[in-house]
């Protein structure tokens, strides 16, 4: 299903990117490896990809630093693979624009999900309806854009991805268990600040448009379309 995908490897330890290849060519994807942020940024410039792995310390650039450059010109999936385990840390690269993040050591098994879920997402076709509209929000999934009061929101995948859940299910409480399992289609254990992340930084963009209150919390509960 994911043969041929191009992914591109950003990170320093050989060790690590060369595991990392040997993972993704077991379901026949292509890697492409660079060992800075320099040298990723310039793979980045002459090529495409459908997703990027990201370590975080790099020689040349940061991994956070090129998480905003490619930000500022492409919405293509970033998962961080990172030996920064501060709840800090991993707060910050997602609200940067990192789709998901998963601390080293890691397991086989859970980055191959990761990358599954990430590629399936890029490529998912819904179903009709593909345009749904509330209040000033309007929300294409075929092209997988969203306007608010006619000028354009930049979302990530994940950003795009938890908009549209709720949009389908307007004015109804949304756990954080709901939306989770819903989005990454793993189990969610509750102490996973990814969710909270997310919305923080919808409602953010959403206020660079609106004074108008979108996103509602509920106590408790999780969140809500209002």
């Amino acid at each position: 299903m994911y043969e041929g995908k191009r992914i591109l490897i950003v990170e320093d330890d050989q060790e690590i990117s060369r595991l990392l290849t040997v993972i993704l060519e077991k379901s026949q994807m292509e890697s492409v490896t660079a060992y800075s942020g320099t040298e990723g940024l310039l793979h980045l410039q002459n090529h495409s990809f459908d997703l990027i792995l990201l370590d975080l310390m790099l020689p040349g650039k940061s991994g956070e630093d090129l998480i905003k450059e490619i930000r500022e010109k492409s919405m293509v999936p970033i998962i961080v693979i990172s030996a920064k385990v501060d709840l800090e840390n991993k707060v910050q690269v997602l609200k940067m624009g990192a789709d998901d993040y998963i601390t080293k050591p890691f397991h086989q098994e859970e980055v191959m999900a990761r990358v599954e879920v990430q590629l399936r997402k890029a490529s998912f076709q819904p179903m009709q309806p593909s345009k749904r509209r509330w209040r000033g929000l309007k929300v294409n999934s075929e092209k997988r854009s969203v306007t608010l009061n006619e000028k354009e929101l930049q979302l990530t995948n994940a950003e795009f991805d938890i908009l549209t859940f709720f949009i389908n299910n307007p004015e109804r409480a949304l756990s954080k268990k709901e939306i989770y399992e819903r989005i990454w289609t793993g189990t969610y254990y509750g102490d996973d600040n990814t969710i909270s992340v997310h919305v923080s930084n919808l409602r953010k963009k959403i206020s660079e448009i609106t004074t108008e209150e979108y996103i509602k919390t509920i106590w408790g509960v999780g969140f809500i379309l209002v």
